[in-house]
Protein backbone atom coordinates (compact mmCIF):
# COMPACT_ATOMS: atom_id res chain seq x y z
CA UNK A 1 0.00 0.00 0.00
CA UNK A 2 0.79 2.95 0.45
CA UNK A 3 1.24 0.39 3.03
CA UNK A 4 0.75 4.16 3.95
CA UNK A 5 1.10 2.44 6.63
CA UNK A 6 -3.48 2.72 12.77
CA UNK A 7 -5.63 4.87 12.12
CA UNK A 8 -8.32 6.28 14.18
CA UNK A 9 -6.52 5.96 17.47
CA UNK A 10 -8.61 7.40 20.29
CA UNK A 11 -7.01 10.24 22.18
CA UNK A 12 -9.05 12.07 24.77
CA UNK A 13 -10.22 15.61 24.29
CA UNK A 14 -7.89 16.66 27.09
CA UNK A 15 -5.03 15.74 24.78
CA UNK A 16 -6.36 18.01 22.04
CA UNK A 17 -6.95 20.84 24.48
CA UNK A 18 -3.32 20.44 25.46
CA UNK A 19 -2.33 20.70 21.82
CA UNK A 20 -4.50 23.77 21.45
CA UNK A 21 -2.83 25.40 24.43
CA UNK A 22 0.57 24.68 22.96
CA UNK A 23 -0.54 26.21 19.69
CA UNK A 24 -2.00 29.20 21.58
CA UNK A 25 -5.25 28.67 19.77
CA UNK A 26 -8.29 26.41 19.85
CA UNK A 27 -7.70 23.50 17.49
CA UNK A 28 -11.12 21.98 17.02
CA UNK A 29 -14.58 22.28 18.42
CA UNK A 30 -15.45 19.83 21.17
CA UNK A 31 -16.68 16.50 19.85
CA UNK A 32 -20.01 15.00 20.68
CA UNK A 33 -19.92 12.53 23.59
CA UNK A 34 -18.95 9.17 22.12
CA UNK A 35 -20.61 5.87 22.87
CA UNK A 36 -17.99 3.61 21.36
CA UNK A 37 -15.62 5.81 19.41
CA UNK A 38 -13.12 3.26 18.25
CA UNK A 39 -14.04 -0.01 19.89
CA UNK A 40 -13.84 -2.92 17.48
CA UNK A 41 -15.38 -6.07 18.86
CA UNK A 42 -13.51 -9.18 17.78
CA UNK A 43 -15.96 -12.08 17.29
CA UNK A 44 -15.56 -14.98 19.71
CA UNK A 45 -14.87 -17.40 16.86
CA UNK A 46 -11.86 -15.43 15.59
CA UNK A 47 -8.61 -17.42 16.06
CA UNK A 48 -6.25 -16.22 18.78
CA UNK A 49 -3.09 -14.49 17.57
CA UNK A 50 0.15 -15.38 19.38
CA UNK A 51 2.82 -12.79 20.16
CA UNK A 52 6.38 -13.96 19.42
CA UNK A 53 9.25 -12.20 21.20
CA UNK A 54 11.33 -11.45 18.12
CA UNK A 55 12.62 -8.13 16.79
CA UNK A 56 13.59 -7.96 13.12
CA UNK A 57 16.40 -5.76 11.89
CA UNK A 58 15.19 -4.37 8.56
CA UNK A 59 18.77 -4.41 7.26
CA UNK A 60 19.64 -7.91 8.54
CA UNK A 61 16.31 -9.66 8.62
CA UNK A 62 16.95 -13.30 7.71
CA UNK A 63 17.88 -14.66 11.13
CA UNK A 64 14.89 -13.01 12.82
CA UNK A 65 12.54 -14.10 10.05
CA UNK A 66 13.75 -17.69 10.40
CA UNK A 67 12.93 -17.60 14.13
CA UNK A 68 9.38 -16.62 13.22
CA UNK A 69 9.14 -19.30 10.53
CA UNK A 70 10.35 -21.91 13.02
CA UNK A 71 7.26 -21.16 15.12
CA UNK A 72 4.80 -20.81 12.24
CA UNK A 73 6.10 -23.48 9.85
CA UNK A 74 8.19 -25.88 12.00
CA UNK A 75 8.30 -28.47 9.20
CA UNK A 76 10.15 -26.11 6.84
CA UNK A 77 13.91 -26.61 6.69
CA UNK A 78 15.62 -23.28 7.44
CA UNK A 79 18.17 -23.83 4.65
CA UNK A 80 15.35 -24.14 2.12
CA UNK A 81 13.40 -21.03 3.13
CA UNK A 82 13.41 -18.40 0.41
CA UNK A 83 12.70 -14.75 1.07
CA UNK A 84 11.45 -12.09 -1.30
CA UNK A 85 11.02 -8.40 -0.55
CA UNK A 86 7.96 -6.65 -1.91
CA UNK A 87 8.84 -3.05 -2.70
CA UNK A 88 5.51 -1.27 -3.14
CA UNK A 89 5.08 -0.08 0.44
CA UNK A 90 6.19 3.37 1.54
CA UNK A 91 5.66 2.92 5.27
CA UNK A 92 6.56 -0.64 6.18
CA UNK A 93 8.77 -3.32 4.67
CA UNK A 94 7.13 -6.52 3.50
CA UNK A 95 8.90 -9.86 3.19
CA UNK A 96 7.52 -13.09 1.70
CA UNK A 97 8.87 -16.38 3.09
CA UNK A 98 8.27 -19.69 1.29
CA UNK A 99 9.84 -23.00 0.24
CA UNK A 100 9.88 -24.70 -3.15
CA UNK A 101 9.86 -23.22 -6.61
CA UNK A 102 6.35 -21.79 -6.55
CA UNK A 103 4.97 -19.20 -4.14
CA UNK A 104 2.01 -21.19 -2.82
CA UNK A 105 2.18 -21.33 0.98
CA UNK A 106 3.74 -17.94 1.70
CA UNK A 107 4.14 -16.32 5.11
CA UNK A 108 4.16 -12.56 4.77
CA UNK A 109 6.33 -10.77 7.32
CA UNK A 110 5.69 -7.05 7.70
CA UNK A 111 8.32 -4.98 9.49
CA UNK A 112 6.89 -1.76 10.86
CA UNK A 113 8.40 1.48 9.63
CA UNK A 114 10.53 3.70 11.83
CA UNK A 115 8.54 5.64 14.45
CA UNK A 116 5.20 4.55 12.99
CA UNK A 117 4.07 3.76 16.53
CA UNK A 118 3.66 7.53 16.92
CA UNK A 119 0.62 7.51 14.66
CA UNK A 120 -0.32 3.85 14.17
CA UNK A 121 -2.40 2.03 16.78
CA UNK A 122 -1.06 -1.50 16.38
CA UNK A 123 -3.54 -3.03 18.84
CA UNK A 124 -6.38 -1.60 16.79
CA UNK A 125 -4.82 -2.99 13.61
CA UNK A 126 -4.79 -6.50 15.07
CA UNK A 127 -8.42 -6.20 16.17
CA UNK A 128 -9.42 -5.02 12.70
CA UNK A 129 -7.45 -7.82 11.07
CA UNK A 130 -9.11 -10.50 13.22
CA UNK A 131 -12.60 -9.03 12.84
CA UNK A 132 -12.33 -8.80 9.07
CA UNK A 133 -10.95 -12.34 8.86
CA UNK A 134 -13.87 -13.63 10.92
CA UNK A 135 -16.21 -12.04 8.35
CA UNK A 136 -14.21 -13.59 5.45
CA UNK A 137 -12.93 -10.20 4.36
CA UNK A 138 -9.24 -10.64 5.20
CA UNK A 139 -6.47 -13.25 5.22
CA UNK A 140 -5.49 -14.97 8.47
CA UNK A 141 -3.18 -13.19 10.89
CA UNK A 142 -0.61 -15.77 12.05
CA UNK A 143 1.20 -13.82 14.78
CA UNK A 144 2.56 -10.51 15.90
CA UNK A 145 6.16 -9.85 16.92
CA UNK A 146 7.91 -6.93 18.55
CA UNK A 147 8.08 -4.73 15.46
CA UNK A 148 5.71 -6.36 13.01
CA UNK A 149 3.26 -9.10 12.18
CA UNK A 150 2.94 -12.19 9.99
CA UNK A 151 -0.08 -13.10 7.92
CA UNK A 152 -1.45 -15.25 5.12
CA UNK A 153 -0.58 -14.52 1.50
CA UNK A 154 -3.55 -13.92 -0.81
CA UNK A 155 -3.15 -15.35 -4.30
CA UNK A 156 -3.89 -12.80 -6.97
CA UNK A 157 -2.76 -9.59 -8.59
CA UNK A 158 -2.22 -6.28 -6.82
CA UNK A 159 -4.01 -3.74 -8.95
CA UNK A 160 -2.68 -0.70 -10.80
CA UNK A 161 -4.50 2.65 -11.13
CA UNK A 162 -5.76 1.80 -14.62
CA UNK A 163 -7.41 -1.34 -13.24
CA UNK A 164 -9.46 0.37 -10.55
CA UNK A 165 -10.69 2.91 -13.13
CA UNK A 166 -12.29 0.19 -15.28
CA UNK A 167 -16.03 -0.30 -14.89
CA UNK A 168 -16.04 -4.10 -14.29
CA UNK A 169 -13.29 -3.89 -11.66
CA UNK A 170 -14.81 -0.84 -10.01
CA UNK A 171 -18.06 -2.77 -9.54
CA UNK A 172 -16.21 -5.60 -7.77
CA UNK A 173 -14.42 -3.10 -5.53
CA UNK A 174 -17.65 -1.23 -4.72
CA UNK A 175 -19.45 -4.39 -3.71
CA UNK A 176 -16.55 -5.65 -1.58
CA UNK A 177 -16.27 -2.32 0.23
CA UNK A 178 -20.00 -2.47 0.90
CA UNK A 179 -19.44 -5.84 2.59
CA UNK A 180 -16.86 -4.22 4.89
CA UNK A 181 -19.15 -1.33 5.72
CA UNK A 182 -22.06 -3.64 6.55
CA UNK A 183 -20.16 -5.40 9.36
CA UNK A 184 -22.19 -4.41 12.38
CA UNK A 185 -20.95 -2.99 15.64
CA UNK A 186 -21.18 -5.26 18.69
CA UNK A 187 -24.49 -5.52 20.58
CA UNK A 188 -26.07 -2.72 18.61
CA UNK A 189 -23.73 -0.01 19.89
CA UNK A 190 -23.60 3.06 17.65
CA UNK A 191 -19.98 3.70 16.68
CA UNK A 192 -18.61 7.19 16.17
CA UNK A 193 -15.69 8.35 14.07
CA UNK A 194 -12.66 9.90 15.69
CA UNK A 195 -11.38 11.31 12.40
CA UNK A 196 -11.14 14.81 13.82
CA UNK A 197 -9.34 13.67 16.96
CA UNK A 198 -6.86 11.76 14.85
CA UNK A 199 -6.25 14.73 12.60
CA UNK A 200 -5.57 16.78 15.71
CA UNK A 201 -3.05 14.21 16.85
CA UNK A 202 -1.34 14.17 13.46
CA UNK A 203 -1.29 17.96 13.37
CA UNK A 204 0.54 17.99 16.71
CA UNK A 205 3.16 15.60 15.28
CA UNK A 206 3.84 17.62 12.13
CA UNK A 207 7.42 18.98 12.26
CA UNK A 208 7.76 22.74 12.55
CA UNK A 209 11.11 22.61 10.81
CA UNK A 210 13.53 20.10 9.22
CA UNK A 211 17.24 19.79 9.92
CA UNK A 212 17.90 19.56 6.19
CA UNK A 213 18.07 23.17 4.85
CA UNK A 214 16.51 22.32 1.47
CA UNK A 215 13.62 20.44 3.06
CA UNK A 216 13.11 23.27 5.53
CA UNK A 217 12.95 25.79 2.69
CA UNK A 218 10.35 23.65 0.89
CA UNK A 219 8.34 23.31 4.09
CA UNK A 220 8.19 27.07 4.53
CA UNK A 221 7.53 27.90 0.87
CA UNK A 222 5.35 25.05 -0.41
CA UNK A 223 3.33 23.79 2.59
CA UNK A 224 0.45 25.87 4.01
CA UNK A 225 1.20 27.55 7.33
CA UNK A 226 0.21 25.89 10.59
CA UNK A 227 -2.39 28.58 11.12
CA UNK A 228 -3.94 27.88 7.72
CA UNK A 229 -3.94 24.13 8.32
CA UNK A 230 -5.60 24.63 11.70
CA UNK A 231 -8.30 26.82 10.15
CA UNK A 232 -9.02 24.21 7.51
CA UNK A 233 -9.36 21.47 10.11
CA UNK A 234 -11.96 23.52 11.94
CA UNK A 235 -13.81 24.20 8.70
CA UNK A 236 -13.83 20.53 7.74
CA UNK A 237 -15.18 19.35 11.07
CA UNK A 238 -17.94 21.94 11.00
CA UNK A 239 -18.82 21.30 7.35
CA UNK A 240 -18.45 17.54 6.96
CA UNK A 241 -19.61 16.10 10.27
CA UNK A 242 -23.13 17.48 9.64
CA UNK A 243 -23.58 15.75 6.25
CA UNK A 244 -25.24 12.68 7.74
CA UNK A 245 -22.73 10.13 6.50
CA UNK A 246 -23.10 6.91 8.54
CA UNK A 247 -20.16 5.75 10.64
CA UNK A 248 -19.15 2.24 9.58
CA UNK A 249 -16.18 -0.10 9.77
CA UNK A 250 -13.82 1.34 7.13
CA UNK A 251 -10.62 0.26 5.46
CA UNK A 252 -9.44 3.89 5.24
CA UNK A 253 -6.55 3.23 2.87
CA UNK A 254 -8.03 1.70 -0.26
CA UNK A 255 -5.37 2.48 -2.84
CA UNK A 256 -4.84 0.17 -5.78
CA UNK A 257 -1.95 -1.84 -4.29
CA UNK A 258 -4.16 -2.76 -1.34
CA UNK A 259 -6.66 -4.43 -3.67
CA UNK A 260 -5.92 -8.00 -4.74
CA UNK A 261 -7.78 -9.41 -7.74
CA UNK A 262 -8.19 -13.17 -7.96
CA UNK A 263 -8.89 -14.02 -11.59
CA UNK A 264 -9.91 -17.59 -10.85
CA UNK A 265 -12.52 -16.55 -8.33
CA UNK A 266 -13.33 -13.30 -10.16
CA UNK A 267 -13.29 -11.39 -6.89
CA UNK A 268 -11.27 -8.78 -5.05
CA UNK A 269 -9.97 -8.73 -1.48
CA UNK A 270 -8.42 -5.85 0.42
CA UNK A 271 -5.17 -6.03 2.36
CA UNK A 272 -3.36 -3.83 4.92
CA UNK A 273 -5.59 -2.78 7.83
CA UNK A 274 -3.34 -0.35 9.69
CA UNK A 275 -5.82 2.47 9.19
CA UNK A 276 -8.99 0.39 9.52
CA UNK A 277 -11.56 1.47 12.06
CA UNK A 278 -14.87 3.22 12.47
CA UNK A 279 -15.13 6.24 10.24
CA UNK A 280 -17.53 8.06 7.96
CA UNK A 281 -18.75 5.90 5.09
CA UNK A 282 -18.20 8.75 2.63
CA UNK A 283 -14.60 9.23 3.75
CA UNK A 284 -13.68 5.66 2.84
CA UNK A 285 -15.19 5.98 -0.63
CA UNK A 286 -13.80 9.47 -1.25
CA UNK A 287 -10.37 8.27 -0.16
CA UNK A 288 -10.59 5.44 -2.71
CA UNK A 289 -11.62 7.83 -5.48
CA UNK A 290 -8.58 10.00 -4.71
CA UNK A 291 -6.39 6.94 -5.29
CA UNK A 292 -7.48 6.78 -8.93
CA UNK A 293 -4.63 9.27 -9.36
CA UNK A 294 -1.95 6.71 -8.47
CA UNK A 295 0.91 7.01 -6.01
CA UNK A 296 4.29 7.09 -7.71
CA UNK A 297 3.21 9.34 -10.59
CA UNK A 298 0.24 11.15 -9.12
CA UNK A 299 -2.21 12.54 -11.70
CA UNK A 300 -5.44 13.94 -10.30
CA UNK A 301 -6.94 14.28 -13.78
CA UNK A 302 -7.82 10.61 -13.23
CA UNK A 303 -10.16 11.41 -10.35
CA UNK A 304 -13.36 9.66 -11.43
CA UNK A 305 -15.79 11.77 -13.42
CA UNK A 306 -19.38 12.09 -12.29
CA UNK A 307 -20.80 9.37 -14.57
CA UNK A 308 -18.36 6.73 -13.35
CA UNK A 309 -18.89 7.78 -9.75
CA UNK A 310 -22.67 7.42 -10.06
CA UNK A 311 -22.33 3.89 -11.46
CA UNK A 312 -19.82 2.99 -8.74
CA UNK A 313 -22.03 4.42 -6.00
CA UNK A 314 -25.13 2.62 -7.28
CA UNK A 315 -23.29 -0.74 -7.26
CA UNK A 316 -22.06 0.04 -3.77
CA UNK A 317 -25.48 1.01 -2.40
CA UNK A 318 -27.16 -2.05 -3.91
CA UNK A 319 -24.67 -4.35 -2.21
CA UNK A 320 -24.67 -2.36 1.05
CA UNK A 321 -28.47 -2.56 1.35
CA UNK A 322 -28.40 -6.28 0.51
CA UNK A 323 -25.86 -6.95 3.29
CA UNK A 324 -27.94 -4.87 5.71
CA UNK A 325 -31.09 -6.81 4.85
CA UNK A 326 -32.78 -3.77 3.31
CA UNK A 327 -33.41 -5.19 -0.17
CA UNK A 328 -31.44 -3.90 -3.14
CA UNK A 329 -33.60 -1.15 -4.59
CA UNK A 330 -31.66 2.12 -4.76
CA UNK A 331 -33.23 5.47 -5.67
CA UNK A 332 -31.65 8.26 -7.69
CA UNK A 333 -31.86 10.48 -4.61
CA UNK A 334 -29.86 8.01 -2.51
CA UNK A 335 -27.12 7.92 -5.14
CA UNK A 336 -27.04 11.72 -5.44
CA UNK A 337 -26.86 12.20 -1.66
CA UNK A 338 -23.93 9.78 -1.41
CA UNK A 339 -22.25 11.53 -4.35
CA UNK A 340 -22.30 14.84 -2.48
CA UNK A 341 -21.09 13.27 0.76
CA UNK A 342 -18.25 11.37 -0.93
CA UNK A 343 -16.89 14.29 -2.90
CA UNK A 344 -16.93 16.56 0.12
CA UNK A 345 -15.21 13.95 2.28
CA UNK A 346 -12.54 13.48 -0.39
CA UNK A 347 -11.18 16.78 0.94
CA UNK A 348 -10.62 15.22 4.37
CA UNK A 349 -8.71 12.38 2.72
CA UNK A 350 -6.31 14.78 1.00
CA UNK A 351 -5.79 16.65 4.24
CA UNK A 352 -5.25 13.53 6.30
CA UNK A 353 -2.57 12.09 4.02
CA UNK A 354 -0.94 15.51 3.71
CA UNK A 355 -0.44 15.59 7.49
CA UNK A 356 0.65 11.94 7.43
CA UNK A 357 3.25 12.62 4.75
CA UNK A 358 4.77 15.53 6.69
CA UNK A 359 5.27 13.23 9.69
CA UNK A 360 6.78 10.54 7.47
CA UNK A 361 9.15 13.11 5.97
CA UNK A 362 10.58 13.57 9.46
CA UNK A 363 10.91 9.94 10.54
CA UNK A 364 10.72 7.46 7.66
CA UNK A 365 13.85 5.61 6.48
CA UNK A 366 12.17 4.63 3.19
CA UNK A 367 13.38 6.32 0.01
CA UNK A 368 10.32 8.33 -0.98
CA UNK A 369 9.67 12.06 -1.36
CA UNK A 370 7.17 12.36 1.46
CA UNK A 371 7.43 16.15 1.57
CA UNK A 372 6.62 16.35 -2.14
CA UNK A 373 3.69 14.03 -1.59
CA UNK A 374 2.38 16.27 1.20
CA UNK A 375 2.58 19.27 -1.13
CA UNK A 376 0.60 17.36 -3.77
CA UNK A 377 -2.16 16.39 -1.33
CA UNK A 378 -2.57 19.86 0.16
CA UNK A 379 -2.49 21.46 -3.30
CA UNK A 380 -5.26 19.16 -4.50
CA UNK A 381 -7.26 19.88 -1.35
CA UNK A 382 -7.28 23.61 -2.03
CA UNK A 383 -7.88 23.08 -5.75
CA UNK A 384 -10.94 20.86 -5.15
CA UNK A 385 -12.39 22.75 -2.21
CA UNK A 386 -14.39 25.47 -4.04
CA UNK A 387 -16.04 22.98 -6.40
CA UNK A 388 -16.96 20.25 -3.92
CA UNK A 389 -17.92 22.67 -1.13
CA UNK A 390 -20.53 24.08 -3.50
CA UNK A 391 -22.22 20.69 -4.02
CA UNK A 392 -25.71 20.55 -2.57
CA UNK A 393 -28.05 17.69 -1.76
CA UNK A 394 -30.92 17.09 -4.20
CA UNK A 395 -34.17 18.87 -3.41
Amino acid sequence: MHCKSGFFYFYGWDFLRGVAALEASSLLTAPEPFIMANYIHVPDEAPAVPKIDVTLDENDYRSGALRLIKELRPFWKPSEVKMKFFTDGITNKLLGCYVGGVMQDVVLVRIYGNKTELFVDRENEVKSFRTLHAHRCAPRLYCTFNNGLCYEFLQGQALEPEHIRSLPMSRLIARQLAKYHAIHAHNGWVPQSDLWLTMGKYFALVPKFFQDPEMNMRLNSEVPSRRRLREEMVWMQQSLSVLGSPVVLCHNDLLCKNIIYNQQGENVKFIDYEYAGYNYQAYDIGNHFNEFAGLNEVDYSHYPERSLQLQWLRSYLEAYKEHKGQGSEVTETEVEVLYVQVNRFSLASHFFWGLWALIQAEFSTIDFDFLGYAVLRFSQYFKMKPEVAALNFPE
